[in-house]
C-alpha cells in the first residue's frame, strides 16, 4: 500500500474510528509494527496496544470528535508528513486543534511517529 493511503487509514480508521480501546487495538495492529514508537510531547508510546490506549484516551476527552486532513500527505518513500485539523465538543464548548504528523514506515506499516499539536 502506498504511504499516502496508509496515512489516510491512520486518520480515517484509527483517529476517526471507534472509541473502544480493543477495537482501536485491532485497527492499530494493521497500521503499525509491533515495535512502533510514537513520540508525544512528554512521553513515548510503544506498540499498537499502547497506541490504541492513547487514541482511546484522547477520544474520551471529547464528544463528537473528528479529524480532517488539511494538507495531504507527502512522502519520500520512507517518511510521510501531513497536517490535520481536529474538532470536538468538551464541556459544551467546541474545541479545535491543529497538528502536524511525521511517520516513518517500513514493510507497509508505520514504525515511528512524531506529532506536534496546538489549540486553534
Amino acid at each position: 500500500m502506498a504511504l499516502p493511503d496508509l496515512y489516510r487509514r491512520w486518520i480515517d480508521q484509527l483517529w476517526n474510528g471507534p472509541s473502544d480501546a480493543d477495537d482501536l487495538a485491532e485497527i492499530a495492529h494493521g497500521l503499525v509494527s509491533a515495535g512502533f514508537v510514537g513520540h508525544w510531547p512528554g512521553h513515548d508510546v510503544h506498540g499498537p496496544t499502547e497506541l490504541a490506549a492513547v487514541v482511546a484516551e484522547s477520544k474520551e476527552m471529547f464528544t463528537a470528535i473528528e479529524f480532517t486532513i488539511e494538507v495531504p500527505p507527502v512522502t519520500d518513500g520512507v517518511y510521510v508528513a501531513a497536517r490535520w485539523i481536529g474538532a470536538g465538543m468538551r464541556d459544551g464548548q467546541r474545541h479545535r486543534f491543529l497538528g502536524n504528523d511525521i511517520l516513518r514506515a517500513r514493510d507497509g506499516r508505520f514504525v515511528e511517529y512524531w506529532v506536534a499539536t496546538v489549540q486553534a
